[in-house]
């Protein structure tokens, strides 16, 4: 794994592993600005590799990617601090975009051309020896999606669940109760040892979080 992460996951047979690159810049919404920093994933061989969002800073990602060919950029959601990077990183490496329809109007507000691809629940993306399932989980937008990999054991999960429990839902687009119904009936179905890799901050894993649900509940949003 690469360094600013606490967790060793193993490769596949075939030699597809994961890295984290770390971004930062500024998130806005509903006139709002806020500091962050970004985990953007990048999962393939030494051949080729699927980034995971593409967050504030197309060299620092493409400097993870090295030569390798970049089959795709997949997008967690159409928040602009994981995607203000697609364009240039495109430019760099011509990979094309999969973000799902229902946050067009998230990155339309930002980017001019549509993404190259739309993505849907139950959709299968293969790099290397591995398959990544598309889990369409809404709540804190309503076209956020996570990335099982279940050879791999593991869940990119965006900014749906985090160390602590689910992503925020106090702005626009965004719903509370929908965001507990995606984490229920989606992601605490996962094997407990599945390890989770979010879209900011620390990773975790599904047995973890599972007794916290009606802590998450009680405390709202």
């Amino acid at each position: 794994m690469p360094e600013n992460t606490e967790l060793t996951l193993p490769a596949s047979e075939g030699g597809v592993r994961i890295d984290k690159v770390i971004t930062s810049g500024v998130f806005e919404l509903d006139g709002g600005s806020w500091e962050v920093d970004n985990n953007v994933w990048v999962i393939g061989d030494e051949r080729e590799c699927i980034v995971i969002d593409a967050a504030h800073d197309a060299e620092a990602i493409r400097s993870v990617v090295g030569d390798r060919v970049v089959a795709s950029i997949l997008l967690t959601h159409g928040h602009n601090d994981h995607i203000n990077a697609v364009e240039a990183l495109q430019d760099l490496t011509g990979a094309e975009s999969q973000l799902h329809p229902d946050d067009r109007m998230l990155w339309d507000e930002i980017i001019e051309e549509a993404p190259d691809h739309d993505l849907a629940d139950g959709d299968r993306i293969t790099v290397g020896d591995v398959t990544i399932e598309v889990l369409h989980t809404p709540g804190h937008a309503p076209g956020a999606c996570c990335f099982y990999v279940a050879d791999l054991g593991v869940l990119f999960s965006g900014d749906t669940l985090f160390n602590g429990g689910p992503g925020a839902t106090g702005r626009s687009y965004s719903d509370f109760p929908t965001i507990i119904a995606s984490i229920s009936e989606r992601l605490l179905a996962l094997p407990e040892e599945t390890v989770v890799l979010t879209g900011h901050g620390d990773p975790t894993t599904i047995g973890a979080e599972k007794p916290h649900r009606q802590e998450w509940i009680d405390r709202g949003h």
